[in-house]
């Protein structure tokens, strides 16, 4: 396995039968493309496990000329990514009614796709740059055309440049759009190129927003000023609420030496979060769901009235918001229903929002929860797993990528 995925970084072509022998007993949705069927006025060359391989086939020819510079890990992430994008769709394909016709969509699909993917990578022998750039490019793989379409503004683009690298993703789309048969294919090509265009007119190609100018304006503050005023005018450009770094570091000036910071955790029972809080979290004001449990009802794993549990753990954050302390928010915060609520609580609060993202195998997840002195059912954790979505990395405004050791794998600027 190790020496087929090393061939990806520098000549490797292989097919998608050889893509889904290789990959498929690890990755076990990849199976499944083949039965998995596509709408015949989108994708007329049939089901999913022929589109991927149309997919690969047009990504060769382009590697092979007009994107032949890529190499090394690039190329073989983009690989990966194109095998994987439509991994998604073999548990969201239905029949729907879209325009008043009945049709074969798979809504979501990108999000499901990398949402398995998180765990599922991490068996893999790739290093974890490989891994986090395969994650925003299934993860993100319909924007390129969706940000011209809606006529997105420039802080859209921004934004997804913190969460996938934006030239490799038109690499990918143009494969995607040139590997099938379907309706206005031509008109979805120009899209990519307009994309394309303004990436490279504002210098997002194959990089994320730059913030050299910022780092100039804000370099006499403190280091703990800079760290809060570069991420929360950056947040203000990708939202569009200010354009000019001066404007925004004046608006938000007024916190930066004294304000709350709130890292949330994310990641299933018994991969590792508690370690990683012992760690790295001393001297830190700590909410834990499971210890509420405990308080309520004298179990840390009692799911019992979880919705008192959430309730008290809110009011406690609230207080520690307004005092201005460093929090730890210590659960699972598995969706983006769960994630969203703590985000608002903690901007209303002008606090610094920290995203720590945990990756283990599945396998490593499960004897993690065992090896817990107060392990949950395993059902629960299979549950955890399933219901797992992966955050949107623009969310908040600092990332760290965590393995199941508590050691940091990754760390956004």
């Amino acid at each position: 396995m190790n020496q087929w995925l090393q061939q990806l970084c520098h000549f490797a072509t292989p097919s998608i039968d050889e893509c889904v022998q290789q990959l498929g007993p690890v990755i076990p949705w990849l199976n499944d493309l083949r039965k998995t069927p596509q709408d015949p006025g989108w994708h007329a060359e049939g089901n999913v496990h022929i589109h991927t391989g149309m997919v690969l086939e047009e990504l060769y020819q382009l590697l092979a000329k007009e994107a032949a510079y890529l190499n090394g890990q690039q190329r073989q992430a983009l690989i990966l990514a194109a095998i994987f994008h439509d991994i998604g769709k073999t548990r969201n394909t239905r029949k729907m009614t879209i325009r008043g016709q009945q049709r074969i969509g798979s809504p979501d699909h990108e999000a499901k796709g990398r949402s398995y993917l998180a765990f599922q990578l991490m068996k893999l022998p790739l290093p974890i740059s490989v891994i986090w750039t395969v994650l925003g490019l299934v993860g993100e793989h319909q924007m390129p055309k969706m940000l011209v379409v809606q006529n997105m503004d420039h802080g859209a683009y921004i934004a997804l440049s913190r969460r996938a690298d934006l030239a490799l993703l038109y690499w990918l789309e143009c494969a995607d759009m040139q590997g099938r048969i379907g309706e206005a294919i031509p008109h979805q090509l120009q899209y990519l190129e307009q994309y394309r265009q303004h990436c490279e007119a504002n210098g997002l190609w194959h990089q994320p927003f730059s913030t050299d100018e910022l780092d100039r304006l804000i370099a006499h503050e403190s280091q703990r000023a800079q760290r809060y005023l570069k991420s929360l005018v950056v947040e203000s450009m990708q939202r569009g609420t200010c354009v000019s770094a001066k404007i925004a570091i004046a608006k938000l000036s007024r916190h930066k030496d004294e304000h709350a910071h709130l890292i949330l955790l994310c990641g299933p029972s018994g991969i590792g979060k508690s370690r990683y809080v012992a760690r790295h979290c001393q001297n830190m004001s700590v909410v834990s769901l499971d210890a509420i449990r405990e308080e309520l009802w004298g179990k840390r794993a009692c799911q019992d009235n979880p919705e008192l549990v959430v309730a008290t753990a809110q009011l406690q954050l609230k207080n520690y918001l307004r005092e201005k302390h460093n929090i730890v928010w210590d659960a699972t915060n598995l969706r983006q229903d769960y994630r969203k609520p703590l985000y608002a609580m903690a901007r209303d609060q002008h606090a610094l929002i920290t995203l720590v993202i945990f990756l283990a195998p599945e396998t490593a997840i499960y004897s993690g929860n065992a090896n817990r002195t107060q392990a949950v059912p395993k059902a629960v954790v299979a549950a955890q797993i399933a219901k797992y979505q992966f955050p949107r990395i623009s969310d908040v405004h600092h990332v760290i990528a965590v393995d199941g050791e508590g050691h940091i794998l990754f760390e956004s600027s």
